[in-house]
């Protein structure tokens, strides 16, 4: 029960502070809390596979090498893919915002060796798209 408890306020506290986070980044154009944890904020917009609407997600990028970002589409670790990683395969055009500037970027998966889950992880690349 006490376990239990625990995993229900952690989850509370979790999604307070993720919707904290997302209204001062997206109030302040991704200028205010542009990073987690040591890792660049990035909100991505992609398009929805079946909808063909704008879908943002908020995520964090743990390597960048110059304009390329790098995305792991963990999920938080769920047996599933994210969406955001369904929606970005069906149209690799995206968009992002990150520290303060609007980019539009083309995506693709990075092949590689399998990851060390159930489910192999997908890493996207997110390289500037040609003019």
């Amino acid at each position: 029960m006490a376990d239990a408890l625990a995993g229900l306020t952690r989850d509370v506290f979790v999604r307070y502070w993720t919707s904290v986070h997302e209204g001062v980044y997206r109030a302040t154009g991704g200028r205010l809390l542009n990073a987690t944890l040591g890792m660049v904020t990035v909100e991505l917009t992609t398009v929805g596979r079946r909808s063909g609407l704008p879908r943002t997600t908020m995520l964090t990028s743990p390597v960048q090498d110059g304009a390329v970002l790098v995305l792991v589409a963990s999920n938080g670790g769920e047996n599933r893919h994210p969406d955001w990683f369904y929606n970005l395969v069906a149209n690799p055009n995206v968009t992002v915002v990150t520290s303060g500037e609007r980019r539009e970027m083309r995506a693709r998966v990075a092949e590689g060796d399998e990851a060390k889950t159930a489910r192999r992880l997908p890493v996207v690349v997110l390289e500037p798209r040609p003019a």
